[in-house]
């Protein structure tokens, strides 16, 4: 069962990757984000934090509010505009939006922060540490 869900989990980070349409991009993306739910994933702070999907919101077991999938995919694109105008994001502060070091979190361990990005960092199923 971990070993089909790794896969999955692949497949889908492949699927963003390479998303040439912009109505897919949303829906592959929330994909990762929901296949990821439960993990635990660091803030650039080494904070960890987990977190829970619920419709189109997902809520971080270290914030009270939600972050809206729209919310997601504004800040997946602003990494990408960034890392295509050749000034890669390297951290949360330059998102510049509600929730950012936890999206910045979730996008770097998934590898989805830039190509730039170091190695994914280590994420653990919950439950497992």
């Amino acid at each position: 069962m971990e070993e089909m869900n790794a896969t999955e989990r692949e497949a889908a980070i492949k699927a963003v990757r390479e998303c040439r349409s912009e109505e897919a991009l949303g829906t592959a993306l929330w994909n990762v984000v929901e296949l990821y739910a439960g993990s635990t994933f660091y803030t650039s702070k080494k904070l960890p934090f987990t977190y829970r999907v619920k419709g189109r919101e997902l809520f971080c077991d270290r914030k009270e509010k939600s972050i809206t999938q729209a919310t997601v995919l504004r800040a997946y694109r602003k990494i990408r505009e960034a890392q295509k105008a050749g000034e890669p994001i390297r951290g949360p502060k330059k998102l510049s939006m509600f929730g950012a070091p936890y999206i910045w979190g979730i996008l770097k361990g998934t590898g989805l922060a830039g190509e730039d990005a170091e190695t994914a960092e280590k994420t653990e199923p919950a439950g497992k540490e």
